[in-house]
């Protein structure tokens, strides 16, 4: 599940990132386009501390999502992180998720290698460079080799 202003982030890079395009496509992604009071105030509250510019809105309607309905959310960058953590939200980060799913079964290492360099085409940061998510993985002991 992501929330309505992932999508919208998502919809304005997919013509630099085409693969973020099969991403909103997926089944399996529900995208949450809640109004409800509690979460519209939570998304407020988390937006005075991290929008600047127009940037930081995915992130603070996944911060509403995890503090409304109590899910486990995916961040990655360190300040939303932390306020996830001071806020008691549990949080993980995209890159031990996607080696969970390759330890799992659910995806296969060169389906995430290839996302990997797409993101980081598309100026996402990320720990290594381009064709370097193997060997970061296996490095930080979160796939066997």
């Amino acid at each position: 599940m992501i929330p309505d202003s992932v999508e919208a982030e998502l919809r304005r890079q997919s013509h630099e990132v085409p693969v973020l395009k099969q991403v909103l496509d997926a089944d399996w992604i529900t995208v949450d386009r809640s109004t409800d009071l509690a979460y519209m105030v939570s998304f407020a509250a988390f937006a005075d501390r991290l929008v600047e510019g127009g940037r930081n809105t995915g992130e603070c309607g996944v911060l509403a999502l995890g503090k409304v309905r109590g899910f486990e959310i995916v961040l990655d960058d360190a300040v939303p992180r932390q306020i996830a953590h001071d806020e008691g939200i549990r949080v993980t980060a995209t890159l031990p998720l996607l080696c969970k799913a390759i330890r799992d079964g659910q995806l296969t290492l060169p389906m995430v290698e290839s996302l990997a360099d797409d993101l980081i085409s598309g100026e996402y940061f990320l720990p290594f460079e381009q064709g370097g998510f193997r060997q970061w993985a296996v490095g930080e002991g979160l796939i066997d080799y």
